[in-house]
């Protein structure tokens, strides 16, 4: 495929994607389970002619990443809480990765600012050959100056059709060493801030309820190897959600079989994120595009 047929489903993603995660930013979400928000937000980006890149996470409070909704889960958002919505939008596998933090208490305003602060900070450094660790530095600065902390093992990454990890890393503090950015390649950029309190890194939590394919090898069980073809089929080697497959299989078995796979190594299962000291952590994403006088940010609000 040409560079030009992908920059363009790049930017078709990327402003799908921007319009709804600004739809995200102005709603009430008070009072709705986090199952309503990944349905709606997931929702959204259909309707617009795109396929979900991931299930949406709904992260709320310590928890900084990876929490998407079980299906028909109850947790509901309250008026004290900080969630970060983080959704993709994919257009032939190529992505656009964004994300917004919603909260509705004005004493973590700060957070959230320090989040999109940063963000806009890194994205008006960059152009095709600024180093990833300049970038770091830009983040980990600003968030500092504000009082907070960045999250030192979380980053933004380098995006290839179909694979959202593509190996390299955008890092939020300075790193010594690191890449420079190729021009006409697609990276996100995703700046987490937490409190002074906070101890600046995640750990992994117990939940898991995201997963993506390892590998296609046959597992023996039949049905398993099902599943296996419909998640292929449907996803590639986009993550998804049990949510996502309960609408062919009922939700024990669903379960049961997704098991098997995991068990197997087919499939991978993702362990939510939390901060170490269970601080609120606070986010912002865009996904950009370097070029050689500047940048093409695909997620940029219109």
């Amino acid at each position: 495929m040409s560079k030009n047929v992908q920059l363009e489903d790049y930017l078709k993603a990327g402003k799908i994607a921007a319009e709804v995660r600004e739809k995200v930013r102005i709603k009430d979400w008070i009072g709705k389970s986090v199952y309503e928000i990944c349905e709606e937000v997931e929702g959204e980006i259909k309707k617009r002619g795109a396929k979900c890149a991931f299930p949406v996470n709904a992260s709320i409070n310590e928890i900084a990443a990876h929490y998407t909704a079980e299906p028909n889960d109850p947790i509901t958002i309250k008026d004290t809480d900080m969630v970060k919505i983080d959704l993709g939008a994919q257009i032939n596998g190529y992505i656009a990765d964004t994300a917004v933090t919603v909260c509705y208490d004005a004493q973590f305003d700060g957070l959230v600012q320090a989040a999109e602060e940063a963000l806009g900070n890194a994205m008006s450094m960059i152009k095709a050959g600024v180093k990833a660790s300049d970038i770091g530095r830009t983040i980990e600065t600003t968030i500092k100056q504000r009082g907070y902390k960045p999250i030192a093992n979380l980053s933004g990454h380098s995006l290839e059709q179909y694979t959202i990890h593509a190996g390299k890393s955008i890092p939020n503090i300075w790193s010594i060493g690191g890449f420079s950015l190729s021009e006409n390649s697609a990276y996100a950029c995703e700046p987490f801030v937490t409190t002074e309190q906070g101890g600046g890194f995640v750990r992994n939590g117990q939940i898991k309820n995201i997963f993506a394919i390892n590998s296609r090898k046959k597992t023996k069980d039949a049905e398993a190897d099902r599943l296996l073809d419909f998640i292929w089929k449907n996803f590639n080697m986009l993550p998804f959600a049990l949510r996502w497959i309960t609408k062919e299989w009922e939700e024990k078995q669903a379960r049961e079989l997704l098991n098997v796979l995991i068990k197997k190594k087919a499939v991978q299962a993702y362990p939510i994120l939390i901060e170490v000291n269970e601080q609120r952590v606070a986010q912002a994403e865009h996904t950009f595009i370097p070029l050689e006088d500047g940048v093409t940010v695909t997620t940029r609000a219109l």
